[in-house]
Parts: structure tokens; C-alpha cells; sequence
């Protein structure tokens, strides 16, 4: 028996990195939301807090995630990697919470849950799409 411990591929690495963003931008677009529901329409925070989180995830995707530098390019298209993302939540928002009568506080991390295999494979290909593997940035450098 062997005491080494089986090291994971460097795609299987990139996804863990992006769930733990995924979970940092999740709670940052959470406290978000709460701070500002009390001033104005659920909808309205809950659009303005995907909006702020969405630049915060921006450079934690580039520079922990795929280890990219950023650029003026990548994050004017980012956006677009959340069209689906922003789509598939609020739709799922306002049915939950209109239709399903579901707290207007817990609505918005339960249509979350539903769009992040989308994110993964649109962010990935906007944020690696001009940087070659091998030129990648590398913070620790």
C-alpha cells in the first residue's frame, strides 16, 4: 500500500477553484441581496446584487480560477457568460416566489443552484478562450 496521496488532474482542479468562487460569489450576491431588500423590490435587489457579484466574480475567476490575467476584452464579454445564468435564476425567482409561494429570501439560492453547470462551461470558454495553457498567468510568478 502506498502513502501517496492520488493528485487531481488540472481540470478537475479548475472546477473545485470554481466552486469555491462559485461559493464566494454566491454568499457575496447573498449578503448583497439582504442588504439591500430593505430598500427597494425583491426583484430589484436581487438584479442589483447579481450585478455586483458579477464583477467580483469576474476577477476571482480570472486570476484564481483559470489563472488568466484580465482584460478590458474579457470583461465586457463576461456579461455574457451570465445572460444564461441571469435568464435561467430570475426566471426561476419569480416562479418561486410567485407561483410556489416561496420565501422571497430563499427563492433567489434555489434558482442559483440550477445555472451553475452553465456558468462553468460559458466562463471557461470566454475567460481561457485567448490565453494558451502554457502562457497562462500564474500569480505565484
Amino acid at each position: 500500500m502506498s502513502g501517496s496521496v492520488p493528485r487531481l488532474s488540472p481540470q478537475l482542479l479548475q472546477i473545485v477553484r470554481f466552486a469555491l468562487v462559485g461559493g464566494v460569489n454566491t454568499a457575496t450576491f447573498y449578503g448583497f441581496y439582504l442588504a439591500l431588500h430593505p430598500l427597494m423590490p425583491y426583484f430589484a435587489a436581487y438584479s442589483v446584487a447579481f450585478v455586483l457579484s458579477m464583477i467580483g466574480s469576474f476577477f476571482l475567476n480570472t486570476y484564481f480560477t483559470y489563472r488568466t490575467r484580465p482584460t478590458w476584452k474579457k470583461f465586457f464579454l463576461f456579461p455574457l457568460t451570465n445572460v444564461t445564468n441571469y435568464v435561467v435564476t430570475s426566471i426561476g425567482v419569480y416562479a418561486f416566489v410567485e407561483w410556489a409561494g416561496m420565501n422571497d429570501k430563499i427563492a433567489p439560492l434555489v434558482a442559483a443552484a440550477a445555472a451553475i453547470p452553465f456558468t462553468y462551461v460559458l466562463s471557461r470558454r470566454i475567460l481561457t478562450k485567448d490565453t494558451p495553457p502554457a502562457t497562462a498567468y500564474d500569480p505565484a510568478l
